[in-house]
């Protein structure tokens, strides 16, 4: 494994990380059994990073991972990277809400699915313009206080409100939307985005020794090599609500994808070990939040870490991804 430092956070963290989102039943790929195999395998190879949130799956997702890691007695060999914010009632439809009351209850509940007494990484989901920062930083600093969160991240937040929040406590970590084809994109899954990753995310953390993490560093699938053009998901996968893989929008992305999977027999390496590598050769990259459907596929990413992308080679995929600099 290959390990990254930044100032803000003492602890090394590996390179590849593990997002949990499909661990909650919303992708094809979810399964419980399955995920213990992933968790343990992803452990097996020094991967001490995971990405997890409680709207994973509706809180299954946290409710998995914990009890994996208690069963096997390894909560202190992993990173707990959880966040707060969004919240769902019955109709299982999600609201912004960082507000105190909101976080107060969303860490305990996090902590009892979690089966631990700390989260490593408090993350703020997105952004909840109806509630002050000072509300949310005063929360944050009394969970801190209480030994409930250790390091504090925005993700999805513009660089404006992150210089907010820095000039009232530590912020430790980044999180943004980030891969060839989504470099300073302003939507995910219908939502607006404040920031722009690359022009703007990428400077900010550098200057002020924050962890980076990316997520969908392949694009949901897109970018992994493996995906077709007429078939992808079963109805129940979340995937189908990214209007990026829809008319109009998904010719122009696929086109790009194909050109790049070519690209990448030419260089003699798989589609997904290349768009792994273009994000952990940055230098402002921490841990990639990288999902795995099956151990095999862990283990398919981590080939990435074997070798580097040469500077002629980050040329060749700069001239395919170029139009997609500002979409």
């Amino acid at each position: 494994m290959i390990y990254k430092q930044v100032e803000k956070i003492k602890e090394p963290i590996s390179a590849i990380g593990i997002g949990c989102w499909n661990f909650g039943g919303d992708w094809d790929c979810s399964d419980d059994s399955n995920t213990e195999k992933i968790v343990l395998s992803a452990i097996d190879h020094g991967i001490n990073f995971f990405d997890i949130a409680p709207v994973y799956g509706f809180s299954h997702s946290e409710t998995v991972l914990g009890s994996i890691l208690k069963k096997h007695g390894l909560r202190n060999k992993v990173l707990i990277a959880s966040k707060c914010g969004l919240r769902w009632g019955e109709d299982r439809v999600t609201r912004n809400d960082l507000s105190k009351e909101s976080i107060l209850w969303e860490i305990d509940q996090s902590l009892t699915r979690l089966q631990t007494d700390h989260v490593d990484i408090y993350q703020l989901h997105w952004p909840d313009h109806n509630t002050p920062i000072e509300e949310t930083v005063e929360v944050l600093k009394q969970l801190q206080a209480a030994g409930k969160i250790r390091y504090v991240g925005l993700t999805n937040f513009s660089q404006k409100d992150a210089e907010h929040f820095e000039s009232l406590m530590e912020i430790h970590s980044q999180q943004s939307l980030y891969n060839m084809l989504e470099r300073n994109t302003d939507s995910y899954h219908h939502i607006p985005l404040e920031y722009k990753t690359e022009k703007e995310v990428l400077p900010h953390v550098k200057a002020h020794g924050q962890a980076f993490m990316p997520y969908s560093p392949m694009f949901q699938g897109l970018l992994s090599g493996k995906f077709k053009k007429d078939l992808n998901f079963s109805d129940r996968d979340i995937r189908n609500q990214n209007p990026k893989f829809s008319p109009p929008l998904f010719e122009r992305y696929y086109k790009a994808a194909c050109s790049l999977n070519d690209l990448a027999k030419k260089i003699g390496h798989p589609l997904n070990e290349i768009s792994l590598n273009w994000l952990r050769q940055k230098p402002e990259v921490t841990s990639i939040i990288a999902g795995a459907g099956t151990p095999e596929e862990l283990t398919e990413n981590l080939h990435c870490l074997t070798w580097d992308l040469t500077e002629e080679m980050f040329a060749e995929i700069e001239t395919i991804i170029a139009p997609f600099e500002n979409i």
